[in-house]
């Protein structure tokens, strides 16, 4: 585990903060949410890749992306797809993006079977450093429990681990 460890909680019972704080300068962290060919590198849990991923980076803006599990160790999620898309509402570059993130189709259709996120995600500069704060807001505790359920904070902390990775071979 890296010495940079995600701290997370949860608020009115329907918030996921998570916190975590990367050697690399704000600019940079920022970049890495906001261009294709970065997140194509580190989005995502270990084992999983990103084939589709655009972005189109402005308030009413859509990011669409497919996830696949290409880790033959991962048993029955090998060669599952998972398509995501998300909203930006508010970009304020480089200290803060906020998006409204679903669950999709190839086509981009939202699925409304699934709860969707208000995420806010935050890029504070420590000099040379920088904590990114992530707030996802469910519309219901239950909501927020059924992604707790399908091991969305294990992911996030591998997607983060992997973004620590990429950070470090760009800097």
């Amino acid at each position: 585990m890296s010495r940079n460890a995600m701290v997370s909680r949860v608020e009115n019972e329907r918030v996921l903060v998570l916190e975590r704080v990367f050697d690399a300068p704000r600019d940079l962290v920022f970049k890495m949410f906001k261009e294709s060919e970065h997140l194509k590198r580190w989005w995502g849990p270990k084992g999983w890749e990103l084939p589709v991923c655009h972005v189109d980076f402005r308030p009413g803006g859509v990011w669409h992306y497919c996830m696949k599990c290409v880790d033959k160790n991962q048993g029955d999620f090998y060669g599952m797809e998972s398509w995501g898309k998300g909203v930006y509402k508010e970009i304020v570059e480089p200290e803060k993006i906020i998006y409204t993130d679903y669950f999709s189709d190839a086509e981009g259709n939202t699925n409304d079977a699934m709860p969707s996120t208000e995420v806010m995600m935050e890029f504070i500069d420590l000099g040379g450093k920088t904590k990114l704060v992530s707030r996802s807001e469910y519309v219901s505790a239950e909501a927020l429990k059924t992604v707790m359920d399908m091991g969305m904070l294990e992911g996030i902390t591998q997607t983060w681990d992997r973004l620590e990775e990429s950070l470090n071979e760009i800097k």
